[in-house]
């Protein structure tokens, strides 16, 4: 099993639309920053998004063809850059690059699916979906809402108890460190 190399440990969570990702991981970044595990996060969209709105000088910047532009302030900056051409998306690799590893202990990845790194499959047997496990070596343990449902040699994680959850990710980044 080969898997992508980076720096720090990355650990992915996959699922079909609508299983409930982005939900978990506002759950489960707040423990594990409570724990003293900073965390940086890459999310795939499937779409095109903005972070920058209508009324704001960097919209309409960006709007006038500004292909990169960078947002400064006391908090926090971020950079927006346009693809000139639209099947240039970044790879989940080339998005690693662009991750400050200095203040960090884990990179989480949300989406990427087919991604040649660690995964937590998030899997809703009421959904009807099948396990991606089934068909991917990266998928080291499936957090369910219905344990009893699902029929795999890797571990299961109770969805619902997100500090389990945690701990299984303490002890993923104690045995990738």
């Amino acid at each position: 099993m080969q898997t992508l190399s980076f720096c720090k440990p990355v650990l992915g969570f996959s699922a079909f639309s609508g299983s409930g990702k982005t939900t978990l991981l506002e759950k489960l970044i707040p423990i594990l920053s409570s724990r003293k595990i900073r965390v940086a996060v890459i999310k795939h969209a499937h779409h095109s998004f903005d972070i920058d709105h209508p009324e704001k000088d960097s919209y309409k910047i960006r709007k006038a063809g500004a292909q990169q532009i960078l947002i400064s302030s006391q908090k926090r900056w971020a950079m927006i850059h346009e693809h000139v051409d639209e099947a240039s998306e970044l790879t989940l690799e080339a998005a690693l690059q662009h991750i400050s590893t200095e203040n960090i202990e884990l990179v989480i990845v949300e989406g990427f699916k087919s991604a040649p790194i660690s995964k937590i499959e998030i899997h809703r047997p009421s959904l009807g979906k099948p396990l991606i496990s089934a068909n991917d070596e990266f998928v080291i343990a499936i957090a369910t809402d219905e344990p009893g449902k699902v029929d795999t040699n890797l571990s299961l994680l109770d969805l619902n108890d997100t500090e389990m959850m945690a701990d299984y990710i303490v002890q993923f980044l104690t045995n990738n460190q």
